[in-house]
């Protein structure tokens, strides 16, 4: 199969489209012919080595967290899903290896909806789930103030419309540029920076999804370290906030159960996939270079 893989840490130009054996699935798990497979901060943290000592990988490597497809092989015990029905969902990328390429392992999924494209559903997975992760901490519902911050990346905008979806009060912070883009997701979007407390008052609970260094602010915002959770902040234990990954050392339970209810949302037009950009295969390098300069509206995916 075709496969996007690196053999030594370093930039994007390290990455390079291969024929790779085929992974099979196992019990519990399902394989899918991949139609689009998601770019996330996590797969250029790998491949630049940032995470080789909290998550060693065996390389080469495929990178990928999520994808969308057909499924083509199940695993004994899974009874949801047969051969030909199309799904999303997330793949052990440490040990079963990743999505970027023509097969895939799943490790959690849920039935693509009608309302998601391919690319839309292959960027999915891997942002609901750490967007429902992180929601479910912070105890984010009804009458809750839910600060995000950088929430017009591939995880912010999710987070926007679940919290939404919850019957939270969301705002959003991002460049003034896309503050018409979070407002139609429904968030109240402001600036970020200096004065962002004057901006938008105390709040109740803070997502930080753009690890810009704001933490000691955004602790002050929503009144202590336990109201924060950062998916972005590699230095958060330094003020106290709890840092949420799904991989690794310390990583926290996956929130699969979000991939449906997200699902559910799309088909009653209460969520969408807001997609930064979408690339071949044979153009990751560009698609990786996109994602490290944090200034995508959305997800990046990769296109078979």
């Amino acid at each position: 199969m075709r496969a996007l893989q690196f053999s030594e840490y370093g930039p994007a130009g390290v990455l390079r489209v291969v024929e790779a054996p085929e992974p099979h699935a196992g019990p519990g798990h399902i394989r899918v012919a991949v139609r689009a497979s998601g770019v996330t901060p996590a797969d250029w943290y790998l491949r630049s080595g940032r995470f080789r000592d909290r998550l060693p990988l065996t390389l080469p490597h495929v990178p990928g967290v999520d994808a969308a497809g057909v499924v083509d092989e199940v695993g004994a015990g899974v009874t949801d899903v047969r051969p030909g029905d199309a799904v999303f969902g997330v793949v052990d990328v440490a040990r079963l290896g990743g999505a970027n390429a023509g097969y895939a392992v799943l490790t959690g999924w849920a039935a693509k909806p009608d309302a998601l494209s391919w690319e839309q559903a292959g960027g999915a997975a891997a942002n609901v789930e750490t967007a429902t992760r992180v929601l479910d901490r912070l105890g984010a519902g009804p009458g809750t103030t839910l600060l995000i911050e950088g929430a017009a990346g591939g995880v912010g905008t999710v987070a926007v419309q679940l919290a939404v979806a919850r019957g939270a009060t969301v705002i959003g912070t991002a460049s003034a540029r896309n503050h018409d883009f979070l407002a139609g997701l429904g968030a109240a979007p402001t600036t970020y920076g200096p004065g962002l407390r004057d901006r938008v008052g105390p709040v109740d609970a803070v997502l930080d999804c753009a690890g810009s260094g704001s933490l000691p602010d955004l602790v002050t915002l929503a009144g202590g370290p336990d109201r924060v959770v950062t998916v972005a902040d590699l230095n958060a234990a330094a003020y106290g906030v709890h840092l949420s990954h799904s991989g690794g050392p310390g990583a926290d339970p996956q929130a699969l159960g979000g991939l449906a209810v997200a699902a559910a949302l799309a088909e009653q037009g209460r969520f969408t996939v807001p997609v930064a950009a979408a690339f071949p295969l044979e153009e990751a390098v560009a698609a990786h270079e996109l994602s490290e300069t944090g200034h995508a509206r959305g997800k990046i995916v990769l296109t078979l």
